[in-house]
């Protein structure tokens, strides 16, 4: 097999993570390549971001070639089949079925779209404590993959 080259390492489907900093001192943005350690970049605005990640990246991989570093492929979703099985309160179950009802909609579609709300407002960070009515309050503004700086993801085991 032909060892694979810069470009086509950069055409694989890497997970870019970007970061708002919000420092009324030092605004702009970030964004890292979760599978590439230490491959960041940071840039003023959103615009010049995409050109500064893809000068990292190649930076990065010039270096782990150079070096004979092993070069991780992109994570596959594979893995996820978008089904899992969890336990709850019952108490919980029936406020999480009695707001789907209110909604009109399917108990699966409002708690997919509480996860996603809740995903988009604070990464994968959870409020501590997290009580059940916290899932009503949270609302989100930016998209999932923006977080602000101070936030993490948590990682998951699939299932």
């Amino acid at each position: 097999m032909k060892p694979l080259t810069i470009e086509d390492y950069l055409s694989l489907p890497y997970h870019i993570e970007i970061i708002r900093e919000t420092v009324p001192e030092n605004p702009g943005w970030v964004a890292y390549v979760r599978e590439l350690p230490g491959c960041i970049t940071q840039a003023d605005n959103f615009p010049e971001l995409e050109e500064m990640i893809m000068d990292a990246m190649r930076g990065w991989l010039e270096i782990a070639l150079q070096d004979g570093i092993p070069i991780p492929l992109p994570h596959s979703d594979e893995q996820y089949s978008g089904k899992f099985v969890i336990r709850l309160p019952r108490q919980l179950h029936r406020q999480l079925a009695e707001e789907a009802e209110r909604q009109n909609v399917s108990l699966n579609q409002y708690i997919n779209y509480a996860l996603a709300m809740i995903i988009g407002r604070v990464g994968a960070d959870l409020p501590e404590p997290l009580d059940p009515g916290s899932l009503y309050r949270l609302r989100s503004t930016q998209p999932h993959q923006v977080r602000e700086k101070g936030q993490s993801t948590g990682k998951s085991d699939g299932e």
